[in-house]
């Protein structure tokens, strides 16, 4: 059987058969889309690999339970992947370990004062810019780390969602429209800053 002509349905009906060709080639098709989804989450790549592996894993033992009329296999498949990250960012914050500084008091260098107040500045822009992302619908969010941290092109997306091109440069269109929006008039909610 040729892997790589199989939709996405067939491919996990395979792989609930436990055939490992067709778990190879859902990582072929997602494998980036999952690591990035899982890095752009925890900012640490060693940490996105052992997600994506995770995700993997689990797709294999859990295909049989995937319903289409519930939504596409990448939806699917990226549900998996966030849910497995924010699992990951919780056991993080709870370990002690995690509340420790990575370093030695001796390595600890101080940068300028003036450096400070930048450093300060862009990380509360770039939380700014995280929260006004997650007030976005998924399918936009989705499309537009597609576009921006993945690189792919707006027909690349529109064939790996298996989407009208149309609907994926909407997408991306409101989504920049809504962040800009936010972002300028400041409607980001307190909470959420």
């Amino acid at each position: 059987m040729d892997y790589q002509k199989a939709d996405d349905e067939t491919l996990l009906q395979l792989i609930a058969q436990a055939q490992e060709n067709a778990l190879g080639e859902m990582y072929n098709r997602y494998g980036r889309l999952v690591f990035s989804m899982a890095l752009n989450a925890v900012g640490d790549p060693s940490t996105a690999e052992e997600i994506t592996q995770d995700v993997y894993l689990r797709i294999w033992h859990k295909a049989e339970t995937y319903r289409a009329e519930q939504g596409k296999v990448i939806t699917w498949i990226a549900s998996i992947a966030r849910y497995r990250s924010i699992d990951v960012l919780r056991r993080q914050s709870v370990r002690p370990e995690g509340n420790r500084a990575p370093w030695a008091e001796e390595e600890l260098e101080l940068p300028d004062p003036l450096d400070i107040e930048d450093e300060v500045e862009a990380s509360q822009r770039r939380h700014q810019i995280r929260s006004a992302l997650n007030q976005l619908p998924e399918e936009q969010r989705q499309a537009l780390a597609l576009a921006y941290l993945q690189g792919y092109t707006h027909t690349e997306i529109a064939e790996l969602l298996g989407e009208p091109l149309g609907t994926v440069k909407t997408r991306i269109r409101l989504a920049m429209q809504k962040l800009r929006q936010m972002l300028h008039a400041g409607t980001i909610p307190n909470g959420e800053i």
